[in-house]
């Protein structure tokens, strides 16, 4: 059917961009999606916390804490607590906490484009909730931070909520991200040896 004759006295809309072409696209603004971490791995006799900032891409792809294959996370604890970075993840898990070594990251979701902390959106994020944590995992003395942007969150946004004199110790490490490479493999395991007890 032949399309029907438009009334010649309809005005035209007006065009929304004058003197462009029909033919100009127009970028559509990029909404990221919120990205939520994982829960803790934590015994109930755990003594140290392990704190990162947000799981990264191939993390959250995998399901697993530091999976991106040039991490150092898993080798560098491997070699400080003695735990086989080649075996299957739920045993590393496994033996970590058995150790009375707690894994989790400071906060809990945000939006962030591609990996680096560099690119989480401040006014997104959602802290993981460290007060119960805490209450149920009493003996946790020690904190430890996988890089620079976990403390900085931690130290702005939980450690105010938490009574003073029940504050862990803390500490910051280097970063075992492939994105942190001015230090060496062997200075990272050096100062990572903090965490032996």
């Amino acid at each position: 059917m032949p399309d029907r004759p438009r009334a010649q006295w309809q005005p035209e809309p007006a065009p929304t961009n004058p003197g462009l072409s029909d033919n100009v696209a127009f970028p559509i603004p990029l909404v990221l999606v919120i990205l939520e971490g994982f829960p803790p791995i934590a015994g109930p006799d755990a003594h140290t916390l392990i704190l990162g900032s947000m799981p990264g891409e191939a993390s959250l792809a995998a399901g697993c804490y530091y999976a991106h294959p040039r991490n150092t996370f898993w080798t560098i604890v491997g070699e400080v607590l003695d735990i086989d970075p080649g075996q299957p993840y739920a045993k590393r898990v496994d033996q970590l906490a058995a150790k009375g070594y707690a894994l989790w990251d400071v906060l809990g979701a945000c939006r962030r484009e591609g990996s680096l902390d560099t690119r989480i959106e401040p006014q997104s994020m959602e802290v993981n909730p460290f007060m119960p944590f805490f209450v149920e995992h009493p003996h946790i003395d020690r904190i430890f931070f996988n890089g620079a942007t976990a403390e900085r969150i931690f130290v702005r946004h939980v450690a105010p909520m938490l009574a003073p004199d029940g504050l862990p110790k803390l500490h910051r490490l280097p970063s075992t991200s492939p994105a942190h490479a001015a230090l060496s493999l062997a200075r990272k395991v050096a100062a990572w040896r903090a965490i032996v007890r």
